[in-house]
């Protein structure tokens, strides 16, 4: 079956400013319709952020940027209360993650305490302040980036920050046809800024309704839990994959399947997405703090290859 108009159309809608780079693209798509978020890990000026913005773009929904630097609060993320004199009372008003899409640009910039404000309403969709919770409105995805390679003045995010996010991706270097695409594109201005909704929100919320209606067979169900199973056993792991983690991966599978246009999941999708959903919940022994994702990654393409799939 073909990807249905409305995605081919995201998708191509978003490849006109992220030159050559499917792939990508269509993993941030799948993490949207499945309700989850995106961490883009990369190498700074290869598009993490035109990703973001870009699929902020073709949605008619709430978009807000935040730019994460050292001093940033959890005041400035979720809001505050402010005193009113005349009315003697307190008022809420809200921060910038009372949005659709949030934005988290170079999330691992700022401290550890900023980071967790956005726990609650990865996991949750709601709030809490002053011992009152707001609901977020839905659809709310955040896309984050961050720069694995700059370690000065970076805060590594904790484990259960890492859990929050979906999917963790990278774009990667252009090839050089594609390169020169992009300088020609360039020449009259910014091409993001052309770009037009393709999905209203209602029509966002019913294809992630659709999601959850996609089939998963229980050989898939016992394949997924085999994987995740032998991380746990791993003696090259200290850490292996939770229950949540589990579940987000059979959440990403049926949401690739509906991208790909099935109704049903394939063992190819489990494979095609395990690194992506699972490698960045591994924690490996030793003293291994650079290049942590890379082994992590390895562990998990041998579990991948020793593990029996389905028929």
């Amino acid at each position: 079956m073909q990807t249905r108009p409305q995605i081919a159309a995201l998708e191509a809608n978003i490849g006109k400013v992220l030159l050559g780079k499917p792939e990508p693209i269509r993993l941030a798509i799948v993490a949207l319709l499945a309700e989850g978020h995106v961490l883009i890990e990369d190498a700074p000026g290869v598009g993490k952020t035109v990703l973001a913005k870009a699929l902020a773009r073709c949605l008619d929904c709430k978009f807000r940027r935040l730019q994460f630097t050292p001093d940033l609060l959890p005041s400035d993320i979720l809001g505050s209360s402010v005193y009113l004199p005349n009315k003697g009372e307190f008022e809420f008003r809200p921060g910038p993650i009372f949005t659709n899409i949030l934005l988290a640009d170079e999330i691992n910039r700022t401290t550890p305490r900023t980071q967790s404000a956005l726990l609650e309403a990865m996991n949750e969709g709601q709030v809490s302040i002053d011992g009152q919770t707001y609901k977020l409105d839905a659809p709310f995805f955040v896309v984050a980036t961050q720069n694995p390679f700059e370690f000065e003045g970076t805060y590594p995010l904790p484990e259960n920050q890492m859990d929050r996010f979906m999917l963790c991706i990278e774009v990667g270097y252009p090839e050089r046809s594609v390169e020169r695409q992009v300088l020609n594109a360039h020449r009259d201005g910014e091409p993001i800024d052309k770009l037009g909704a393709i999905l209203t929100g209602d029509q966002l919320r019913s294809l992630q309704a659709e999601v959850r209606s996609v089939k998963v067979e229980t050989s898939i169900n016992d394949y997924l839990l085999e994987i995740v199973g032998a991380t746990r056993k791993h003696e090259d792991l200290a850490l292996g994959v939770s229950t949540r983690g589990a579940l987000t991966l059979y959440r990403a599978v049926q949401s690739l399947a509906l991208v790909e246009g099935r109704d049903y999941a394939i063992p190819d999708d489990l494979k095609r997405l395990a690194p992506h959903v699972l490698a960045h919940r591994l924690i490996c022994r030793g003293p291994v703090r650079f290049g942590q994702r890379t082994r992590a990654r390895a562990i998990l393409e041998q579990i991948l290859q020793q593990t029996p799939v389905p028929r």
